[in-house]
């Protein structure tokens, strides 16, 4: 589930952001017509020069003095209130956009299925939802209004440079043709090169963020330095690339303000032949030759900046037009809602039988048959577990169950209906997932033990707490309930943390529970409690556990015996034993093992 690029865009690809600003589309309007006030009164200005000049001192009259100092005032005040809101404008429309764009993103991230995050870095997907966003905001708030100003102002005193002196205009007008071809001589190496920066701070952010997120690996392999000089040799590209960019940035700056002199020099050549018949004519030529400098630099600055914006609205948008690859269908979602608005008063109660009706599933990135034709009923109240080696496919089973994959052909029931003409939101809610690698969010233990069960008493809290014999570690921590655990739980041990995330399953008291792995990760003392729980917390449940350590499996109704990604055997432990086959093989080697460990320790 890889994003599409697309290389050639109108407008820069604003009309693929236009359906994320209509919340805003009425603060832009008012900005847009305030920056057309700003640079008509901009164009206005030197004219009352030209009148002052040809009536006041030229000819000596002073009757319309009074009228004209208003004028002008009001002229003046116009100018810089039009200014004052447009710039405040363009203040809220930058935030406003930035956070719909982000809000409507994170959303969007939410429905997307896991083969999206196994394909994609988080710091690949940081970069669009942080700085794409940022560059985006900016380019719909200051950049259309300055761009609206200069351009218009460009515009306006052309128009009147024509209205009071064709010729002499025209002389200036004959600089344009010299700025398109600057122009397509620069054009071609900026978009080049802006690329390519855009693509070397993505993976600088990428690596910037897996030097955070795995510190604790690099300082374990004392690869400190090895990371050092792969960001070092990175940073380093990123630099010499800018400043290519900033030299051609610059040369082409030059070249172009060279040009606007050039026109200001043939005001200053031509107009020292009108200046003594038309003193007011040759003021405002003057003034329009040195304004038009202003948007004329603008255009050279923004011209780099609508090229690397491009490629921003470009990553944004195919991130939001990348889909899941599991979807609910427009009926399913009209009645159950989605995972933002769920309609959970149509939600009917989950029991937790569980059935696999002639199923075959290809991961959606792979050719294989993980499963084939594959059928099993799984009752309520049934605790299986899946077994194999390392990498064999255990998770596939659970994946469908849970719908974090559909099945290529066949059906998944649950409850006797098919799970897809129901919402995921509502399968998901009766679902409780402890994972292998426990994962808390910052804050406090409370607040994460009411992820499971927001409306949760105090009473409900202890009892999830004892039921998975987590009262122990409440007991060590400072502040018990209100202790910090840090970003990702890492201020806890993993046990610990493995322990507060299996009391958090079940404080949410789900249908069906899902153990993957939950005891792989921790020492025996931890899992010694997670087995002593797990009778009390598996009644009245559908429980299915994935297990590495055939040990803590014995008791399952159910095991079925996964190998290379495929189910080779299926029973009860005595069963599986019995016929002495793949589960035989590998319980006799894990006893083995762990006889010889117990041994030498």
């Amino acid at each position: 589930m890889k994003e599409t690029t697309h290389s050639h865009l109108p407008y820069f690809g604003i009309g693929r952001i236009l359906p994320y600003l209509g919340p805003v589309r009425t603060k832009i309007l008012i900005m847009v017509s305030l920056g057309l006030v700003g640079s008509m009164t901009d164009i206005v200005l030197p004219l009352f020069q030209r009148y002052a000049l040809d009536h006041f001192i030229g000819l000596g009259i002073f009757d319309t003095l009074l009228p004209f100092v208003l004028l002008y005032l009001f002229t003046i005040f116009t100018a810089a209130g039009s200014n004052y809101v447009a710039c405040a404008l363009a203040t809220a429309v930058e935030m406003l956009v930035n956070r719909e764009l982000r809000q409507r993103g994170f959303e969007h991230l939410q429905t997307l299925s896991f083969s999206y995050y196994n394909q994609n870095s988080v710091g690949y997907i940081h970069a669009r939802l942080m700085s794409d966003t940022s560059r985006i905001g900016s380019l719909v708030s200051w950049t259309l209004v300055e761009g609206v100003w200069h351009m218009s102002y460009l515009v306006g005193a052309i128009g009147v440079m024509l209205i009071l002196n064709p010729r002499l205009a025209a002389m200036i007008l004959l600089i344009l043709p010299l700025l398109v071809i600057l122009f397509s001589l620069f054009q071609r190496k900026l978009i080049r090169v802006n690329r390519e920066i855009r693509e070397i701070n993505s993976k600088i952010t990428g690596n910037f963020n897996e030097g955070i997120t795995g510190a604790k690996t690099i300082k374990s392999l004392a690869i400190e330095e090895k990371m050092e000089q792969q960001f070092t040799a990175e940073t380093q590209v990123m630099y010499t690339k800018s400043i290519h960019a900033s030299r051609l940035r610059g040369l082409f700056a030059g070249t172009m303000n060279f040009a606007s002199s050039v026109a200001l020099a043939i005001v200053l050549w031509k107009g020292g032949y009108i200046a003594l018949e038309e003193m007011g004519t040759f003021s405002v030529f003057m003034s329009y030759a040195q304004g038009m400098m202003e948007p004329l630099r603008w255009l050279v600055d923004i011209i780099s900046d609508l090229i690397t914006t491009q490629v921003n609205i470009e990553r944004f948008t195919n991130l939001m037009a990348v889909r899941s690859d599991v979807t609910d269908t427009p009926e399913v979602v009209a009645k159950y809602g989605d995972s933002m608005n769920p309609k959970k008063e149509n939600w009917e109660p989950v029991k937790g039988d569980i059935e696999f009706r002639d199923v075959t599933f290809i991961y959606p990135d792979g050719e294989e048959k993980v499963l084939e034709h594959f059928s099993l009923k799984i009752p309520f109240g049934t605790h299986l577990a899946i077994v194999g080696e390392t990498g064999a496919g255990k998770s596939t089973l659970v994946n469908l169950v849970c719908r974090f994959f559909e099945p290529t052909e066949g059906q998944v029931l649950i409850d006797g209906r098919d799970a897809r003409e129901r919402s995921q939101l509502w399968l998901h809610s009766s679902i409780g997932y402890v994972l292998q690698t426990p994962h808390l969010f910052s804050g406090t233990v409370r607040e994460n033990l009411l992820m499971g069960n927001p409306d949760a008493t105090e009473e409900q809290l202890w009892q999830a707490i004892r039921a998975v014999s987590a009262d122990d570690v409440l007991a060590h921590l400072e502040n018990g309930l209100d202790t910090d655990v840090g970003e990702g739980g890492d201020l806890l041990s993993t046990g610990e943390k493995q322990l507060i995330s299996f009391a958090r399953a079940v404080l949410a008291d789900p249908r069906i529970l899902i153990l993957d792995e939950a005891t792989a990760s921790v020492d025996t003392i931890t899992e010694a409690k997670i087995q002593a729980a797990m009778e009390s917390v598996t009644a009245g449940r559908t429980s299915l556990m994935i297990a590495h350590r055939l040990s803590t499996v014995k008791d399952a109704d159910l095991i079925l015996v996964v190998r290379s990604g495929k189910i080779v055997e299926q029973g009860t432990h005595p069963e599986l034993l019995k016929r002495r086959g793949y589960y035989f093989e590998l319980y006799t080697r894990q006893y083995e093992e762990e006889t010889t460990a117990k041994f030498l320790a």
